[in-house]
């Protein structure tokens, strides 16, 4: 049984930072960020806004753009790196809000590449015959585990959700994938809140995340070429194929430097990153409905999804959007 997507529904929180509220508690400046990240402004959630209650609004925007029933959910699956409690699961308090009786539930930690792999995971359901209908979102409350001293890293995150319905097809949409992930660099992206050491070494135990950003940065623009061609052959396409590549908004940066290298052009790149910052597994749902919303992407067009983070790991899928700019609300 083959997959397709055909609906989308984003949240972002109504608290809107810009880089002048960073030149007031720690040293830098608005032409700092911008020009080391692309970033000009992010979103916080409140302080009693959760990531499950980020996840119930996209969810809620999905159902009411695109009508789309939920309670014949077969299975959630909800990539996050901030769930409010180890457990209960997120996906689970999605289960219990949108009354779901009968679906599997899980949250999965893949850090910016979680929402991918999440698609993944429910093509795979689906192409078992076990499940016909899954739900999977990227939901991120990252200003809660931000070091606001540490002016490296805090400038980067910002909060938001996505979410998808990934529904059985009898037509191809979603092609082969392809993930790859190096432990080693474990220690150069965490957030730890025990003993436990990484890669050997002990690390900072406080609950915060914690960067290597020079590290991470050229992991990212020499992975991303090599892992995205590696999937164009699998899928038997090339980059002319490709009508848009929506990778893992992370720092604009990063993906200049990854089209670039691969001769593809930036215009055809569509990012999240200038206006709502790093949105970690939220990144490539927000891109994609913004790029349904603004008419760029249309029913048809051949995409890729790459996304990269902690790990360090990478999750690409090639498809065809199905999701009619019709339905989005303007």
């Amino acid at each position: 049984m083959e997959a397709t997507i055909e609906s989308i529904g984003i949240y972002i929180p109504e608290n809107k930072i810009t880089n002048q509220y960073f030149e007031e508690i720690i040293e830098t400046s608005d032409e700092w960020i911008t020009s080391r990240t692309g970033i000009k402004t992010r979103y916080f959630s409140k302080e009693n806004e959760y990531t499950s209650d980020l996840c119930i609004k996209a969810i809620e925007n999905l159902e009411e753009e695109y009508k789309k029933g939920l309670t014949d959910i077969d299975f959630i699956i909800i990539a996050t790196s901030t769930p409010e409690q180890q457990f209960p699961s997120v996906a689970s308090k999605i289960q219990d809000r949108f009354n779901i009786p009968q679906a599997g539930c899980v949250d999965i930690s893949a850090g910016c590449a979680g929402f991918v792999y999440g698609i993944i995971m429910a093509q795979g359901l689906i192409a078992s015959g076990s499940y016909k209908k899954i739900l999977v979102a990227g939901a991120e409350t990252l200003s809660k585990i931000c070091d606001f001293t540490d002016r490296t890293t805090c400038i980067l995150f910002g909060d938001g959700a996505g979410a998808v319905i990934v529904e059985a097809s009898e037509q191809k949409q979603l092609f082969s994938s392809t993930t790859i992930t190096d432990g080693s660099y474990g220690k150069e992206l965490y957030k730890s809140e025990g003993h436990a050491p990484i890669n050997g070494e002990n690390v900072v135990n406080d609950g915060k995340i914690h960067q290597n950003g020079r590290t991470v940065f050229k992991w990212a623009v020499s992975t991303l070429p090599v892992e995205i061609l590696r999937l164009l052959e699998k899928n038997k396409l090339s980059l002319q194929d490709i009508t848009w590549m929506i990778p893992h908004s992370a720092n604009i940066r990063i993906l200049e430097n990854v089209c670039e290298e691969l001769g593809f052009p930036k215009e055809k790149c569509l990012q999240s990153v200038t206006d709502y910052g790093n949105t970690s597994a939220a990144s490539i749902p927000i891109a994609w409905y913004n790029g349904i919303k603004d008419r760029k992407l249309q029913p048809g067009d051949l995409i890729v999804l790459a996304g990269f983070g902690s790990g360090l790991t990478f999750s690409g899928i090639c498809l065809r959007n199905q999701i009619a700019n019709k339905h989005l609300i303007q």
